[in-house]
Order: C-alpha cells, then sequence, then structure tokens
C-alpha cells in the first residue's frame, strides 16, 4: 500500500517510522522543502503533480491548516482518500463544503480520524439520534501552549495554579488554537457541530500531560470521558495517541 504523507514534522516522521518497516507500506512525502535527515525509504516531493503521479492508495495530510487549505481539495477531486490530521481547518465553514463537495464529486473518501480523543462513536451515535450538548475542556503544561495566544493571556512562565485562558465554541478555539485545538473540531464534526461545542482551555503548571476531557448531555446517555496523554517526544504540543490513532486509521484503510 503506499501511502502519501503531505508533511514530514513531528507526526509524519512518527507515523512513517511505525509503519515503513512494515513490507506492505511504502512511503513518499509531500514538503516545502528538502527534509533534513530524510528516511533513505522514503521518497521525496516538492509539486503536487508528481506526487499524485506516484498514485498513492491513501494520502495523509500532517502539515497543518495551511496544507488542508493548499492541497485537499485537488487531491479529493483527483480520486485519491484523503485523511486529514489538520481537524482545526474545517472550522471554515467555506473551506469544509468545498472539501465535502469535492469528495462527493470524485467519489473521494475523506477521513477524519480521532486523535486524541475517545468515545467518538457514542457521540456520533447520539448526535445523529437528536439534540445533544458537549461541553470540553483541554488541559495542558505551560509548555504545551507556548507559541500560541495563551501567551497573551497568562503568564505561562510564572503559573503557580491552572489558568483558564479561553472560554468560547469550538470554531472559536479551532480557529484561534490552530495548532493545539483539533481535538475540539474532532468532538464538533461527530457532534452537534462547532458553534455549538463549548470549550474550555486551561494551562496548569501541575499537569503531566495533555489532558481532554468532555460532557455529553443527550435524551439517550449522559456520559463524561477523560483522557491524560502522554506528549509526543518531539512535540509537547501533540499528543502521543494522535499518532497512533493515524497510524490505526492507516492500518484499518488498508484491510477495506
Amino acid at each position: 500500500m503506499k501511502i502519501g504523507l503531505i508533511g514530514f514534522g513531528s507526526i509524519g516522521r512518527e507515523v512513517h517510522a511505525r509503519l515503513s518497516q512494515e513490507p506492505e507500506f511504502s512511503f513518499c512525502a509531500l514538503t516545502r522543502s528538502a527534509i533534513v535527515d530524510a528516511p533513505k525509504n522514503l521518497r521525496q516531493f516538492h509539486d503536487r503533480d508528481p506526487f499524485l503521479a506516484t498514485a498513492p492508495d491513501l494520502v495523509v495530510e500532517c502539515a497543518g491548516h495551511s496544507a488542508v487549505v493548499d492541497h485537499a481539495e485537488a487531491l479529493l477531486l483527483s480520486g485519491c482518500p484523503l485523511l486529514i490530521a489538520s481537524l482545526g481547518s474545517l472550522a471554515d465553514a467555506a473551506l469544509s463544503a468545498r472539501l465535502t463537495a469535492a469528495a462527493k464529486t470524485a467519489g473521494a473518501r475523506l477521513i477524519y480520524p480521532s486523535g486524541a480523543i475517545g468515545a467518538l462513536d457514542v457521540l456520533r451515535a447520539v448526535a445523529a439520534e437528536g439534540s445533544v450538548e458537549v461541553r470540553y475542556t483541554g488541559t495542558k503544561p505551560p509548555s504545551a501552549w507556548v507559541g500560541s495566544p495563551a501567551e497573551n493571556l497568562c503568564d505561562l512562565s510564572a503559573l503557580t495554579q491552572p489558568c483558564k485562558f479561553f472560554s468560547g465554541t469550538a470554531r472559536e478555539a479551532a480557529k484561534g488554537f490552530p495548532k493545539n485545538a483539533n481535538v475540539v473540531a474532532a468532538l464538533a464534526l461527530a457532534g452537534p457541530g462547532f458553534d455549538a461545542v463549548q470549550v474550555d482551555l486551561v494551562a496548569d503548571p501541575a499537569s503531566r500531560g495533555n489532558t481532554h476531557s468532555y460532557m455529553v448531555t443527550s435524551a439517550a446517555c449522559v456520559y463524561d470521558f477523560r483522557i491524560e496523554n502522554a506528549p509526543s517526544p518531539s512535540n509537547p504540543r501533540t499528543s502521543l495517541t494522535t499518532i497512533l490513532s493515524i497510524v490505526e486509521s492507516i492500518r484499518a484503510f488498508s484491510h477495506i
């Protein structure tokens, strides 16, 4: 199975490292510039057309929101199945509509991994049945919020107590914190939508990892979900389970 990666940062490298040793998988990558210390078994491309000419069985986007804007629609219109890791990009309603239409037009699969969260099958089921309320809280150590707008909302280097620096909708969170808020997008896509999911974001100096918790209230059930994820060794903003979820999604696709 030929896997095309868009981007080869921390997520792309981890996915490649976990699957490239399995004989059924081969990889190529589309990147803006040459990859430093690129694995020998990875073909590199800097333009989309020759990348697509390799006829990948699945393309995995793991390069951030701009990569979704730049490449996703064209990939889907070519008929190529696409897994999007940067789910927060779909908070842009116009972009989301274009991608859905492109996938439908070309008969291409558009895949959303669960990422760092779980129990989305239950949320998807109760949301399809009727009204549902979702409240999410994302808690990470201050270092995981460095480089985000949180730096302007609290003194990350001096925190001694948890600081809730954002409260709003999933759409606002995904747009305001694109490198940290893909989980809220996963909840919105599985549940009542970007404008209905309520979000709190917290920096906690006592946090040992990236903690995601949410409560669902519906006529069918009420449930709480909480997961404390170890961060990726190469990027504290990314939960290790995000990488594992993408790997599992690729394996599941390969068995269809």
